[in-house]
C-alpha cells in the first residue's frame, strides 16, 4: 500500500511539474502576442498597375478607417502607427480594391488591377482604333476567342445573338449556306446588308474569313461611327480585325471539334389510313355533306382492309414516310486549325491554316469543305518604318442536289410509294417523287478560289504621326457544274416498260459556268495622336481608291444520251446554248476623323467623308457625309465620387448621314442587252442577232440617304461588377430608289427613281457582370 501511494505522488509531482512548464510557456506565448497585438509599426511601400506606378491610392487602415495616407507621384507611401496584425485597404477610382494583412511587416508591395478593364480594351473603329472608354458612338464589340468557342464554320453563324442590334437569319440549314446580317433593321429596300471590312479592306463576304482566324470584331451601329465610310454604310458596318504574330518566341496551336446537327422539331405526318379518311372528309365537305358520299375519295373497304392490303403487297398499298427516304436524324461537321506563330524583336509571323467538313441533313448529294489559309507577317524596319505583308487563300466545294425536294417532301402523300422493294423507282403520285429527283436527279457542284493579299508601308516621322500607305489585291474564281439527269420510272408489274419520267427531271441537261473577279484597294491614310497636359486629340486624313471588275462565261447542252459523263462535249450538238457578261465598278474616296476629349470628361468627335461612284453620273457623282457626336463621362465630375453604387456613367449623342450606292452598276445609262428575235425573211422563219434596251432611265439618279440619330447611355454599378448600355435610335432613308410605273406603250421597263421614303426606330439593351470571387472568376 506505502509503495503504490509513493508511485502515486511520483507520478503526481511529475505531472505538476510538467504542468508548471505548460503554463509558464502559455504565458510567455500569451505576453508575446499581448505584445505583437498591440504592437506599431511604420508600413512603407509601393503600389503599381499594369502601367506602372500609380499615384493617389488610398491606403488605409481596416479597423480605422480615419487613418490613412495617399501614394506620391512615385506610387509610395508611409504609414504610421499600424497595428502589427491589422489590414491595410487599397482603394482607386477605377480599380478594385484590395485589401492586404500587414503580418508584421514594414515594407509592402501592391499591384492593383483595373476594375475598368473593360473600358480600357482597344476597340477597332473605321481606319484606326480607340478604346472603349473613348467612344461616343454605338460601337459593340466581341473577342475573336468568345467566336471560335461557338465551334461554327461560318462567322455569320458565330455572330447570331453575340451583338446587340444584330440580326442574323438563316434561310437554310444546307452546309455552307450563309445568312442575311442586318444591322438595325432595314434601311432601304435595294440593299440592307452591312458593309464587311477585313484589316481595313472591303470584302464581299463576312464568311470568307475563318472564325479561328479573328482577333475581333466590331459592329458600327450609327451615323456617327460609321459615317467615316460614307456611301457604302447606310447599312451598318462591320469590322474584322485578324490575328497577328506576337513577340514570344515560337507558338503551336492545333485545335479540333467535331459537331452533330439534328432537326430540332418536325412536324408529325399522318399514315396512310389516316390521310385517305381525311381526304374522303375533305370531299364530303366540298359535296354538301350527303350521306350518301362520306367515302368519295376512297372505299370504305379499302380504309378498312388497308393494313392487311398494306403486309401482302406494300408496293401497291405503301405507306411511305417520305422523310425517312429524304432525311437523315444527324449530319456530321468537323473543324481543324494549326496555328503557328512566331515572333521576336523585329518580325512577327501569325499562320493559320484550316478545314472544315459539313454534311447536310439531306441523305444524298449535300456537303461542303473549306481550306482556308493565313499567313500574316510584321516587319519594323527600323524605329520611323515598318511594314505589314499578309497573304490569305480559300477553296471551297458545295455539293447540292440538282432539285431540291425540300418543299415537297413535306406535301407528298404517304399512299404514294418512293422505291419499290426490288429497288425500282416508284412513280409517287403521277411521277411526283421527292425522293427520287434527289437520289437520281443530279447534282450541282460548286468551287470557288479566293487569292487575295494586303501589303502596308507605315512611317512614324515624329512621335504621335503614323502616316500608311497600303495596298491590297483580291482574286477569286468560280466555277460551277449543274448536272441535272432525266429520272425515268417504270411499271408497277413490269420492270422492262419505261411508264415515264419524274416530273422535273425529264431530260438530262449540263450548265457549266465560270467566273473571274479582280479587286484592287488603294489607301493612304495619316493617323495623329497628341497629348497636351489634359487635352487629348486624335485627327485622322486618308485616301481610298477601289476598282473590281468581273466577267463570266457559262455554256449548256440539253437531252444527254449518256448521262454519266458531265462533260459538254458528250452532249447533242444542234442543243446548245453559252452567253457572257462582263462589268467593272470602282469609287474614290476622301475622308478624315477629328477626336477631342477634354481629361477624359467630355469628348466630341466629327467625320467627313466625300466620295464619288462609277455607278452614278458625273454630273452627280460625288456624295458628301458628314456626322458629329459627343459625350460626357458623368462620374468623372467630382460631385459625383461619393456614390458608391455607380462606378462609371457616360452620355452619348450623334447625327450623321450616311449613303446608299449599292443600287446596280449601270443605272443612269441605257444599257443594250443581245438577243436572238425571231424574224420571218424570204419566206423562212429564222434567228436573227438583236441589241435592245429594255430599261428607260433617269440621268440624274443618285444617292439613297439614311439620316441617323443616337442617343446612348453607358454605366458599371457595384464596382464594374454589373454593366449596362443603352442606345436609343432612329434612322430615316430618304431619296430612296423606287421602280415608278410609266406607260406601258413606250416598251420600257419602269425606271428606277429618288422618290421613296422610310424609317427605322428602336433601341439596343447591352447588360453584363463579371465578378471575382479569390481566385475563381465568372
Amino acid at each position: 500500500m506505502k509503495q503504490t501511494k509513493k508511485n502515486v505522488l511520483r507520478c503526481s509531482k511529475k505531472h505538476a511539474l510538467f504542468s508548471n512548464g505548460l503554463g509558464s510557456l502559455f504565458a510567455f506565448s500569451l505576453l508575446l502576442s499581448g505584445n505583437l497585438l498591440y504592437a506599431q509599426v511604420q508600413v512603407k511601400g509601393t503600389v503599381k498597375d499594369e502601367s506602372g506606378s500609380l499615384s493617389g491610392v488610398t491606403v488605409s487602415v481596416k479597423h480605422n478607417q480615419n487613418q490613412a495616407v495617399a501614394t506620391n507621384e512615385s506610387g509610395i507611401f508611409v504609414i504610421n502607427n499600424v497595428l502589427a496584425n491589422d489590414t491595410l485597404v487599397f482603394s482607386m477610382l477605377g480599380y478594385i480594391q484590395q485589401e492586404v494583412p500587414v503580418n508584421n511587416r514594414q515594407e509592402i508591395a501592391v499591384f492593383l488591377e483595373s476594375s475598368q478593364k473593360e473600358l480600357d480594351e482597344v476597340v477597332v473603329i473605321g481606319y484606326g482604333t480607340v478604346k472603349k472608354k473613348d467612344l461616343t458612338g454605338a460601337v459593340s464589340a466581341i473577342g475573336g476567342d468568345k467566336l471560335a468557342q461557338r465551334n461554327t464554320t461560318q462567322v455569320s453563324e458565330a455572330l447570331q445573338g453575340a451583338v446587340s442590334g444584330v440580326t442574323v437569319t438563316r434561310a437554310s440549314s444546307a452546309p455552307g449556306t450563309g445568312a442575311t446580317i442586318l444591322v438595325r433593321g432595314v434601311t432601304s429596300i435595294q440593299e440592307s446588308s452591312p458593309l464587311i471590312i477585313v484589316d481595313g479592306v472591303p470584302v464581299s463576304s463576312i464568311n470568307d474569313v475563318n472564325p479561328q482566324d479573328i482577333d475581333n470584331i466590331s459592329v458600327l451601329k450609327d451615323g456617327a461611327s460609321s459615317s467615316i465610310y460614307g456611301s457604302r454604310a447606310a447599312a451598318g458596318v462591320i469590322l474584322i480585325t485578324t490575328k497577328r504574330g506576337s513577340k514570344s518566341g515560337i507558338n503551336v496551336d492545333y485545335s479540333t471539334f467535331t459537331a452533330i446537327d439534328r432537326a430540332t422539331e418536325m412536324p408529325d405526318f399522318v399514315d396512310a389510313v389516316r390521310y385517305m379518311q381525311m381526304q374522303n372528309e375533305l370531299a364530303w365537305n366540298d359535296t354538301g355533306n350527303d350521306p350518301n358520299n362520306q367515302f368519295a375519295t376512297h372505299t370504305e373497304a379499302l380504309i378498312a382492309d388497308y393494313w392487311q392490303l398494306n403486309a401482302q403487297d406494300p408496293d401497291k398499298y405503301p405507306n411511305t414516310k417520305w422523310l425517312d427516304y429524304i432525311l437523315k436524324d444527324n449530319a456530321f461537321r468537323h473543324n481543324h486549325f494549326l496555328s503557328v506563330s512566331a515572333g521576336g524583336e523585329k518580325r512577327k509571323t501569325k499562320i493559320g491554316v484550316g478545314y472544315d467538313k459539313s454534311d447536310g441533313l439531306f441523305r444524298y448529294n449535300l456537303s461542303y469543305d473549306r481550306v482556308t489559309a493565313r499567313i500574316n507577317n510584321d516587319i519594323e524596319i527600323n524605329k520611323y518604318i515598318s511594314t505589314s505583308v499578309d497573304v490569305f487563300s480559300n477553296i471551297e466545294n458545295n455539293v447540292n442536289p440538282a432539285y431540291s425536294p425540300s418543299t415537297q417532301m413535306r406535301y407528298a402523300a404517304p399512299i404514294y410509294a418512293a422505291e419499290y422493294l426490288d429497288g425500282r423507282i416508284a412513280e409517287g403520285k403521277t411521277g411526283t417523287n421527292p425522293y427520287a429527283l434527289l437520289r437520281y436527279g443530279g447534282k450541282i457542284d460548286k468551287g470557288q478560289t479566293q487569292l487575295g493579299g494586303r501589303g502596308v508601308l507605315d512611317i512614324t516621322p515624329i512621335e504621335g504621326l503614323k502616316i500608311s500607305a497600303i495596298f491590297s489585291p483580291e482574286f477569286n474564281f468560280s466555277k460551277s457544274k449543274n448536272f441535272s439527269l432525266a429520272v425515268p420510272y417504270t411499271q408497277y408489274d413490269d420492270p422492262s416498260v419505261i411508264s415515264g419520267y419524274i416530273q422535273g427531271a425529264n431530260t438530262t441537261s449540263l450548265l457549266e459556268s465560270r467566273g473571274d473577279n479582280k479587286k484592287f484597294t488603294t489607301q493612304l491614310i495619316a493617323n495623329y495622336n497628341k497629348e497636351i497636359q489634359k487635352h487629348n486629340i486624335n485627327a485622322m486624313l486618308g485616301y481610298e481608291n477601289f476598282y473590281s471588275f468581273y466577267e463570266s462565261l457559262s455554256a449548256s447542252r440539253d437531252q444527254y444520251e449518256i448521262p454519266y459523263y458531265g462533260y459538254l462535249d458528250a452532249g447533242p450538238k444542234n442543243l446548245l446554248d453559252n452567253s457572257g457578261n462582263a462589268y467593272e465598278y470602282a469609287y474614290r474616296s476622301y475622308f478624315g476623323r477629328l477626336m477631342y476629349n477634354y481629361a477624359g470628361k467630355y469628348y466630341v468627335q466629327g467625320n467627313l467623308r466625300h466620295d464619288g461612284s462609277s455607278r452614278f453620273h458625273k454630273d452627280n457623282r460625288w456624295g458628301t457625309f458628314p456626322s458629329v457626336s459627343a459625350g460626357w463621362v458623368v462620374t468623372a465630375e467630382d460631385f459625383m465620387t461619393n456614390i458608391p453604387v455607380l462606378s462609371y456613367l457616360k452620355i452619348r449623342a450623334s447625327w450623321g448621314q450616311l449613303g446608299n450606292e449599292r443600287i446596280g452598276n449601270y443605272p443612269y445609262q441605257s444599257t443594250l442587252e443581245f438577243n436572238t428575235p425571231v424574224l420571218y425573211q424570204g419566206g423562212v422563219v429564222k434567228g436573227v442577232q438583236g441589241v435592245s434596251a429594255y430599261q428607260y432611265v433617269i440621268k440624274d439618279i443618285s444617292w439613297e440617304t439614311t439620316e441617323s440619330k443616337n442617343f446612348g447611355v453607358d454605366a458599371r454599378f457595384f464596382n464594374n461588377r454589373l454593366g449596362a448600355s443603352f442606345d436609343l435610335y432612329k434612322k430615316m432613308t430618304k431619296d430612296m430608289l423606287l421602280a415608278l410605273q410609266i406607260p406601258t406603250y413606250m416598251g420600257y421597263s419602269n425606271p428606277q427613281q429618288n422618290a421613296g421614303k422610310m424609317h427605322t426606330k428602336g433601341w439596343d439593351l447591352e447588360l453584363s457582370w463579371n465578378d471575382k470571387i479569390n481566385d475563381f472568376r465568372y
